[in-house]
């Protein structure tokens, strides 16, 4: 079942998954980002984090906002066992090289119930921070 799971969330990533986040993520998810303290949860908010990262990660070679196939952004390892998955990316931004996990928990129904982003090195955080924060900013504002 996780190999069918992580095939929906590949597809998401590449758009083309249907139902989107609104289909892949649980009600009671909690996103845990690497650059905010307190867990987000549910699903507006988990939402909200996923897509900023979505326009955040494809770093600099993304061709437009949110386009992570045509982008640096790549996943280059894979572990999974039971209902987890452990996904390894890296991705350039602002020159600078960045590479992280995605820790994800899949529940029963196959939706999303935990996501969590570890990233390194120490710069990457910093540019991931300061892009996250904007990109939260535009997105609030924009409605």
């Amino acid at each position: 079942m996780i190999e069918e799971n992580i095939k929906k969330w590949h597809d998401l990533i590449r758009g083309k998954y249907p139902g989107g986040l609104d289909e892949l993520l649980a009600e009671d998810v909690v996103f845990y980002s690497p650059v905010v303290f307190t867990p987000q949860k549910g699903k507006d908010l988990a939402k909200l984090y996923l897509m900023a990262a979505g326009n955040t990660f494809g770093g600099d070679d993304a061709k437009k906002e949110g386009d992570l196939e045509d982008s640096s952004f790549r996943y280059i390892k894979e572990v999974t066992s039971g209902n987890h998955a452990v996904l390894e990316f890296e991705t350039k931004m602002d020159g600078k090289y960045v590479n992280g996990v995605d820790v994800i928990t899949f529940n029963e129904e196959g939706r999303i119930s935990e996501f969590k982003v570890l990233i390194r090195p120490i710069q990457a955080v910093n540019i991931l921070h300061m892009r996250m924060q904007k990109m939260l900013e535009k997105m609030q504002e924009n409605g």
